[in-house]
């Protein structure tokens, strides 16, 4: 078994999860009607799927380093399979919304992928090997969105999950014919109590930060669970440190090296989502608005996706200049990279300038060439400072703090633009509402703060720290 292979079908399951994301949207305004629910219901779609995958990653990678990574690479895509065959056959929201949730359980597979790479894959690839399974995430959203528009037209509805159940399927015995069986793992009891914990907590925290909107920021249902987060999140961390064989080794995660990386993680995972709220609002928005430029969805989205492959491309830039710089200089270069993406968007707003599908396209490939640079110096940092037998887990609480960044930069930026909206007249004579050039211009600044946050953690890891044997 050849590890290029394994890395190709690791690959191909990253971005078939990372699609699970996206494949929704095109459905959302037609989702009450096709479910026969009230539109406020049927927006759980998206978030039981963010909810389940955020709870998964850092369990799933516990589970692989005690258990078997492959084991659970394999777990993940049936449950994307069953999820998307159980989304194809709801004729309600009910089961719909458990399709969903089954396919928010995949979500560990890209950190799950990242640990197996260190096992299987030698050590002069391993950086370019990491670097594509990371950029996985932003080619499956950048081939998303006009994928299912186009299937969603042209075929129907239910087959972008037929369709998602299939490629989980053959991910799967890819899987089983080019990974091997895993060479050791560091078993134990596993903690219950702990993933129990960490999923309340989690709930509390990114539950009101994707519905405050709905909610009301002010309500007591909002306030309560940031609370609930904050009391529950001290006894689960109390929890965690007393047990020898703890769900999350809370010691390494407060070691420098880890604890930058992760917090660099959330302010990168902030500014990456801005990025993909923003420019799909401003492509589709009526040309009547102040910002605007009134394509369709299809041809937004194919405007957009060339990110995704910058994103490929720059993954393998990162993998050698980590090979020759170390992987926080990577990872400081990707962040500015990001943030000149958000000068040039400022710039263009601040100056009255018109904005034109082209610097849309350049301002999306700055984004993605900046993350690809970024998300693939991310490993590379962890596991230069954990043990192997813990990279599962590590890698799974990284993935975890960049779907921290991409919520609170959903909440916030949602919110921002919410704010500022305007109504104008649409090409059919509908009044439609859309952000004003003050709500994008806010909402940049405070991404191109992100970046310049991320950048400067980057800068601060200690680079004076030990790699195993299996690294580079």
């Amino acid at each position: 078994m050849h590890p290029r292979a394994a890395v190709t079908v690791l690959c191909t399951a990253g971005i078939v999860v990372a699609l699970m994301q996206t494949i929704i949207v095109p459905l959302i305004p037609a989702l009450p009607t096709l479910l026969h629910a009230e539109p406020g219901d049927t927006t759980w779609a998206l978030t039981i799927t963010l909810l389940a995958g955020a709870v998964i990653t850092p369990i799933g990678g516990r589970l692989g380093d005690m258990y078997g990574k492959r084991r659970m690479l394999l777990a993940s895509m049936a449950c994307v399979a069953a999820g998307s065959v159980v989304c194809a056959l709801s004729p309600s929201l009910l089961p719909f919304l458990i399709g969903r949730g089954l396919q928010g359980l995949g979500f560990g597979t890209i950190a799950l992928g990242i640990s197996v790479m260190r096992d299987i894959v030698p050590p002069l690839r391993l950086g370019s090997s990491v670097g594509t399974m990371s950029a996985s995430l932003g080619i499956g959203g950048a081939l998303g969105l006009p994928v299912a528009a186009l299937l969603a037209q042209h075929v129907g509805w239910h087959a972008l999950f037929w369709m998602c159940a299939v490629a989980a399927g053959l991910s799967a015995l890819g899987m089983i014919a080019t990974i091997p069986a895993d060479r050791g793992h560091s078993g134990g009891r596993f903690d219950i109590l702990g993933a129990l914990g960490l999923a309340v907590l989690l709930t509390c925290l990114l539950l009101p930060l994707s519905k405050g909107a709905s909610w009301g920021w002010g309500s007591p249902l909002t306030i309560g669970a940031f609370v609930a987060f904050v009391v529950i999140g001290s006894m689960w961390w109390l929890w965690e440190r007393r047990l020898p064989n703890a769900l999350i080794d809370t010691r390494i995660a407060v070691e420098r090296p880890v604890m930058l990386t992760n917090i660099a993680s959330v302010a990168t995972g902030f500014a990456f989502y801005s990025m993909q709220l923003m420019p799909i609002q401003v492509l589709m928005a009526p040309t009547a608005g102040p910002v605007g430029l009134g394509y369709q969805m299809v041809t937004a989205s194919l405007i957009l996706a060339p990110s995704g492959i910058l994103m490929f491309i720059f993954s393998h830039v990162s993998a050698w200049l980590t090979a020759h710089v170390g992987p926080r200089i990577s990872l400081s270069l990707g962040a500015t990279v990001i943030g000149v993406g958000y000068v040039v968007f400022i710039v263009v707003l601040a100056s009255g300038r018109d904005i034109t599908w082209w610097l849309m396209l350049m301002i999306a490939c700055l984004i993605g060439a900046g993350l690809g640079i970024a998300y693939a110096a991310m490993p590379a940092l962890i596991m230069r400072a954990v043990p192997i037998t813990q990279t599962g887990e590590a890698n799974g609480v990284n993935a975890l703090m960049r779907v921290v960044g991409t919520s609170t930069s959903a909440a916030v930026v949602g919110m921002i633009l919410t704010w500022s909206i305007v109504t104008v007249d649409g090409p059919d004579g509908t009044v439609t509402s859309v952000p004003d050039t003050s709500g994008y211009l806010t909402a940049s600044i405070i991404s191109l703060c992100a970046c310049a946050v991320a950048a400067g953690l980057a800068l601060a890891i200690p680079q004076g720290r030990r790699l195993d044997e299996e690294t580079v």
